[in-house]
């Protein structure tokens, strides 16, 4: 996550700019740790706007708490009946909706994770985690942090965690560019993209483990990741047909926030492939948008939902948004 996007913002907002666009704030939480869901539109200057590109607006929401340890939010997963999120803060989310109302949640911090290098007291910046994965299957999830550029490994409570590493192949990703997205594909192997490390040609950084990055193994094969103009990849989510869905981010003070959601292909994941995607759709001001973070996908009677949300840098001119999409449009 590009931390002075906060200050950048802050300034942004106060000169009068339309970024944030919505309902509101939001109306209070409920309770001190309870998260409240407030609706907002796509579009401010038209409702009953649904489609934006190939993606179909099911509805979206400003998720609202007491509790000073909500938001963050920078990577999500659907698991049961509801998410799981993880903060740039170290925070751990679990949350359902129904309808537009929340109807459980869950706020509390992640058991464990990266040590301050100086053996101080852990900071809210060391456990900077960006990126998450999820096996339905045993229930494990992998949180990669991007400062320690590490991958976790937690059981299915996120009681504990059984197994850590940090791979000698993202040792040089930037303090602040690393570990953005990390996706398990269906044959157990990882792909984690760096934000801002650099790969072939003018590609960002991409790392293909043959096996649990959290633990020690082969040498994971390099590959690059290009994304669409000036944006960054902000995370990933693998899509029921194999491929790729991916979530894009840019910001000036000029244009504010815009995000691409792109498809890209993985047939070819040989060392040295650049990956890139066909635009799907691309959210600009004054759609409703924010500092699009998080990505996850579901297949639903034939239909795949995408979901999306926001990281609002903890700070109280942006929001934490949900939003939900239909995929109604190949990018082929």
């Amino acid at each position: 996550m590009i931390r002075r996007i906060a200050a950048a913002l802050s300034i942004f907002l106060v000169a009068g700019s339309i970024l944030v666009i919505g309902q509101g704030a939001g109306a209070p939480a409920d309770g001190p740790f309870a998260i409240h869901a407030e609706p907002v539109v796509l579009d401010p200057a038209d409702p009953g706007r649904r489609d934006i590109g190939g993606l179909r607006y099911l509805g979206g929401w400003v998720l609202t708490s007491d509790d000073p340890d909500f938001g963050g939010i920078s990577a999500m997963a659907l698991a049961g009946d509801g998410f799981v999120a993880v903060s740039d803060a170290g925070g751990l989310f679990r949350f359902a909706l129904d309808g537009d109302a929340i109807s459980r949640a869950d706020i509390a911090r992640l058991p464990t994770g990266p040590a301050p290098e100086d053996g101080g007291p852990v900071r809210k910046r060391d456990r900077d985690a960006e990126a998450l994965a999820h096996d339905p299957e045993t229930g494990c999830y992998w949180v990669a942090f991007e400062r320690a550029n590490g991958v976790w490994r937690f059981d299915a409570e996120f009681a504990a965690s059984d197994a850590d590493h940090a791979p000698g192949a993202m040792e040089d990703w930037p303090n602040n560019g690393g570990a953005e997205a990390m996706v398990r594909l269906d044959d157990g192997r990882f792909l984690i993209f760096s934000e801002a490390g650099d790969g072939p040609g003018d590609s960002r950084e991409v790392l293909l483990f043959a096996g649990d990055p959290s633990e020690r193994g082969d040498a994971p094969v390099r590959l690059g990741y290009r994304p669409p103009g000036d944006h960054r990849i902000t995370d990933a989510a693998l899509l029921p047909d194999g491929r790729l869905l991916v979530l894009n981010r840019d910001f000036s003070l000029v244009a504010g926030v815009s995000v691409i959601v792109s498809i890209v292909a993985l047939d070819d994941l040989a060392a040295g492939t650049i990956l890139t995607g066909n635009v799907v759709a691309r959210f600009d001001p004054p759609l409703t948008v924010d500092n699009m973070e998080a990505l996850a996908v579901d297949a639903r009677d034939g239909r795949t939902i995408v979901w999306m949300a926001s990281d609002n840098n903890f700070n109280p001119l942006q929001r934490s948004l949900l939003m939900q999409f239909e995929l109604i449009e190949d990018a082929r």
